[in-house]
C-alpha cells in the first residue's frame, strides 16, 4: 500500500523531493491534487510504500530544513 508522506505546493517541488528519495533507493509516486486546469501549479502528493514511509518522511523533513 502507498502512503502519502508529504503534499508539495507544486510539481517542481514534488519532482525535487522525488529525486532526493529515489537517490536514496526508494520507490516514489506523485499524484496531483485538485483541478487539471492548475497544471504545474497544483499541489502534489508524494507517496511511498507504507514500509518506507517513516524513513522517507525523515529524509523529506531533512531536505526541507536545508
Amino acid at each position: 500500500m502507498w502512503t502519502v508522506i508529504y503534499i508539495a505546493p507544486n510539481k517542481l517541488i514534488a519532482e525535487k523531493y522525488k529525486t532526493i528519495l529515489t537517490d536514496e533507493g526508494m520507490l516514489v509516486q506523485l499524484r496531483p491534487i485538485g483541478s487539471a486546469h492548475l497544471g504545474d501549479h497544483a499541489s502534489v502528493e508524494i507517496l511511498v510504500p507504507e514500509s518506507e514511509a517513516d524513513e522517507a518522511y525523515e529524509i523529506i523533513t531533512g531536505a526541507i530544513g536545508s
